[in-house]
């Protein structure tokens, strides 16, 4: 595909996207028309970096190019790795001359993207995820960050890409664990924005479970889908870039998410914490009259079917998570609140705000409805 100059989606934001298979041959000639600079850092972790960081590199000038790397993992999000990052782009040379190119999944696309943002007051940077959970939620939107004791993604800056470049064929080196993860964003797009699209994931949720990229027609149906996801965060983004409003609806299922995750020291991925928040978020929904009875069980219904736990691990403590989610930056006046689904399709306006204080009552009553003894519902 090299030289093919592929053609990006048409989205209302002020950057590029590609999304088809076969785009990562194109990386160096899309971010030389995006960001033309005369030295590119390309940032990933050290085991993508082996499976594509190095090849990606070399589509770049071999003198004026550097892959650094870090550990994998969420745990590496941190400010003592953001400043390791930028002492050895110091170390090395850069200057406003350099370009970013971050390789990876959300862990990286936030780390890299946060050194770009704050990197000489800000450096251009293209955004290349290799997760599904990258490719459809964190690598467009221009949020980057790191995180701290207190909770995730607390340190950060609003930082545009100049591209983001989508090859679904990364996923085929992907773990089934990881991929299924990711599908969460993609059934929580279709609760926040548009039913439609939540009945095509929920039929193609069979196939994530049970056999990952393996599927038959994976590669066709996935790409369809991402591109999909794509438009639906590309249009929130647009009407709202810096979250002060429709763009919270994006956060559906994170609150009790991020919790869960500092509960439980970031050992579980992502994309899982998100299908148990969805869970418990439409019950606290349900428990104040914003969304009719059922709605919980049609989102757990979705995240069971692809293989995503609805209930909360054994052995968690409810005052724990309680406590964790007034840590959230959402959080105002030390009281939670949620971006909460009338309807698969439909959020709560909330007065324009697009976001709900609860009380720690009923957020605790939803959690319990949560638990791991509560039925399944397939």
């Amino acid at each position: 595909m090299a030289g093919a100059h592929p053609d990006p989606l048409a989205l209302p934001l002020p950057y590029s996207v590609y999304c088809r298979a076969g785009v990562r041959q194109c990386i160096g000639e899309i971010a030389q028309r995006a960001a033309p600079s005369h030295r590119v850092a390309v940032i990933s972790d050290s085991a993508v970096a082996r499976l594509h960081g190095e090849a990606i590199a070399a589509q770049f000038p071999a003198d004026r190019t550097r892959l650094f790397t870090v550990p994998p993992g969420e745990q590496e999000k941190t400010r003592n790795r953001w400043a390791e990052l930028t002492d050895a782009l110091l170390e090395w040379g850069a200057g406003r001359d350099t370009t970013v190119v971050a390789v990876g999944g959300g862990v990286i696309g936030d780390l890299a993207g946060f050194v770009a943002a704050t990197f000489m007051r800000g450096l251009p940077l293209v955004q290349v995820p290799t997760t599904l959970l990258a490719m459809v939620d964190a690598s467009v939107g221009g949020k980057t960050a790191v995180d701290t004791p207190v909770g995730k993604n607390l340190v950060g800056a609003f930082h545009n890409p100049s591209a983001v470049v989508i090859d679904p064929e990364l996923l085929d080196t992907l773990p089934h664990d990881v991929l299924r993860s990711g599908f969460a964003e993609m059934i929580k797009h279709g609760v926040i924005a548009d039913a439609p699209y939540f009945d095509a994931v929920l039929h193609f949720a069979g196939a994530v479970r049970d056999h990952g990229a393996s599927a038959p027609n994976f590669a066709a149906t996935i790409t369809t889908l991402i591109t999909g996801s794509v438009r639906i965060k590309a249009d929130v983004v647009a009407a709202d870039s810096r979250e002060g409003g429709l763009r919270q609806i994006l956060n559906f299922g994170h609150t009790i998410a991020h919790a869960v995750e500092r509960v439980l020291n970031f050992e579980l991925l992502h994309g899982d914490a998100v299908a148990m928040g969805m869970v418990a978020e439409a019950r606290i929904a349900e428990s104040i009259g914003l969304a009719r009875e059922g709605l919980s069980m049609a989102i757990a219904d979705a995240v069971e079917r692809a293989g995503l736990p609805s209930r909360l691990p054994a052995g968690i403590r409810l005052d724990d998570l309680i406590a964790a989610t007034h840590g959230d930056k959402k959080a105002r006046g030390g009281a939670a609140r949620y971006s909460l689904p009338r309807g698969i399709g439909a959020m709560e306006a909330a007065e324009g705000k697009w976001a709900v204080a609860v009380t720690d009552e009923v957020v605790k009553s939803a959690l319990h409805a949560s638990g791991p003894d509560a039925p399944s519902a397939i």
